[in-house]
């Protein structure tokens, strides 16, 4: 969505209140080329943070049991939703019919050589790729972007630009946040790695979900 297809009411509501970083924030003109992402979290982290969806203010969802560390900024796309056209994508390529999307929006790493002091900042940000990631049977995909300018990766086309300890770090981290003491093994699991054409057909699926989301919403 743009700016020119929000409801008009809506926008001056949102210039005399803050606005949800889900619904409330344009994702950008240039998307899904250039996306203005809501960060939650960055790697000097020692809890999880979530955006709360009800209210849009950040809440801490659990303490990070292990000194895992997020190898990114970390967060989602606004006005983006995983509902059936992002399920679609690995039902289909992984043959298995029983994956729902996750009902939430569109996760998303993005690099920089820069250190981000706090989360509840938002970003410009290029996507150059993902991770097609299974937690349970819902589908619960990471894009992979660089921060607009950046120094070290804004010159990244293509996740095959990106070193791959950089990206055995993220996937690594993503297969052991959720590990809780006595568990006999997490249900996440990364099945492929891709590129930034598909990521963008992605982002595409999660826009057009939100906009199915949002008219659910309205007249349910």
């Amino acid at each position: 969505m743009n700016k020119k297809s929000l409801d008009p009411i809506g926008r001056l509501l949102g210039l005399r209140h803050k606005a949800h970083p889900w619904h409330g924030v344009d994702i950008g003109e240039n998307a899904p080329n250039e996306l203005k992402c809501f960060i939650e979290m960055v790697p000097t982290d020692t809890v999880k943070y979530e955006a709360d969806k009800s209210s849009g203010y950040l809440m801490i969802d659990r303490p990070q049991k292990y000194s895992s560390i997020l190898p990114a900024l970390y967060g989602f796309i606004p006005q983006s939703y995983c509902g059936n056209k992002v399920a679609e994508k690995s039902s289909k390529i992984l043959n298995r019919p029983e994956i729902i999307g996750d009902g939430d929006p569109l996760d998303i790493c993005v690099l920089t050589e820069k250190e981000i002091a706090h989360g509840n900042i938002l970003v410009l940000a290029r996507p150059i790729g993902g991770f097609r990631m299974i937690d349970g049977n819902e589908a619960d995909d990471k894009i992979i972007a660089v921060l607009d300018g950046d120094a070290v990766y804004g010159g990244y086309k293509d996740l095959s630009d990106c070193p791959e300890p950089v990206i055995t770090r993220l996937k690594h981290y993503f297969l052991t946040y959720k590990d809780m003491p006595g568990a006999e093994g997490g249900k996440c699991e990364i099945t492929h790695t891709y590129n930034k054409a598909e990521a963008l057909d992605l982002i595409k699926r999660s826009m057009y979900d939100y906009k199915r989301y949002v008219e659910t919403l309205l007249f349910d």
